[in-house]
């Protein structure tokens, strides 16, 4: 088992899933609630972009984009002195984007169920916008919330081709439990490979587990109790 990449996966997942409510809470609530316009479908349609675009394509224009000669990392090396490529900061922004859909249309999915006569009679009573959406529409988007958090962990965890040509292959700097795996397998190693496969297998099953039992009615009526 290459210890190394299961803590550095673990680390890029948990940052990736952090940083994703930051930037995923506000899309998900003005693609929901904001007044309609193109924009929206626009908006929309680049964030789940990574569902259908093939890994390499994505990790291609982000290699452009996050390279020394590009828009962002340009700023990067100024400001910090290294290349965003290749290393951690760069994984962390790769999975960002590449995990983003799954976070938002969660958390879409969830707010638009939200029945708006309890949003509007919350307005009534005096609350603002910000104390209706923490008291109102979060306790009742709880289980979008926690189906995009385990997907975004999950499927940062199991990520390969953007990894690959973002970060590369560097031991204990950018290789993930995926890319391990990969070179286990081709060095013929499939002892150590199949324990790293089993790694990735059991958390896989462990996050499908908790989003079936969160869509389960049973968890359902249970939370609707419990609010």
């Amino acid at each position: 088992m290459d210890w190394a990449a299961l803590f550095l996966s673990f680390k890029l997942s948990f940052w990736t899933t952090v940083l994703l409510y930051i930037i995923s809470f506000p899309i998900a609530y003005w693609l929901s609630f904001g007044k309609k316009s193109h924009w929206q479908m626009i908006v929309d349609t680049l964030v789940s972009l990574p569902l259908v675009l093939p890994p390499t394509v994505l990790g291609f224009y982000l290699l452009i984009l996050l390279g020394n000669s590009g828009p962002l990392g340009n700023i990067y090396t100024k400001v910090f002195g290294k290349s965003l490529v290749f290393s951690f900061e760069g994984l962390l922004v790769a999975s960002i984007i590449y995990s983003l859909p799954f976070m938002v249309q969660n958390l879409v999915g969830s707010f638009s169920l939200v029945d708006s006569k309890l949003i509007e009679a919350s307005l009534c009573c005096g609350e603002n916008k910000l104390a209706t959406f923490l008291k109102v529409i979060l306790p009742l988007s709880v289980q979008g919330i926690l189906r995009g958090t385990v997907l975004s962990f999950a499927h940062t965890l199991g990520e390969f081709g953007i990894v690959l040509m973002v970060g590369g292959d560097l031991p204990g700097k950018t290789r993930t439990l995926s890319i391990a795996l990969y070179d286990q397998v081709e060095g013929l190693d499939y002892e150590s490979a199949n324990k790293t496969a089993l790694v990735l297998l059991f958390f896989s099953f462990l996050v499908l587990f908790i989003v079936y039992s969160t869509a389960d009615s049973r968890w359902t009526n249970k939370t609707k109790s419990f609010i």
